[in-house]
């Protein structure tokens, strides 16, 4: 028997059904901006997840440009300013 066989016996009633797929799907569409533009009820399910990756991973490289600039700003700037930013990031 396969491991996915396995598993899916395993997990009982924790099945996704197809269902829930679509509607998860659906979600993910209305979260995507690139989709949003387009026309959602014709992209399909592997595309919406293809574009979903792409968009984590955009917002991950902004997210590090982000820290970079941040920590970079931090050690340019005087202590008393580097304190009150510090602080308003912890808030």
């Amino acid at each position: 028997m396969s491991s996915r066989r396995s598993r899916s016996r395993q997990s009982g009633s924790s099945r996704i059904t197809d269902d829930q797929i679509r509607d998860l799907v659906t979600k993910l569409q209305q979260l995507l901006p690139e989709i949003r533009e387009r026309r959602p009820d014709k992209e399909s399910a592997a595309r919406v997840l293809q574009e979903t990756c792409n968009y984590i991973r955009n917002l991950h490289r902004e997210v590090d440009d982000l820290s970079e600039r941040l920590s970079e700003l931090l050690t340019t700037t005087d202590t008393a300013q580097a304190a009150i930013i510090r602080n308003l990031l912890m808030q």
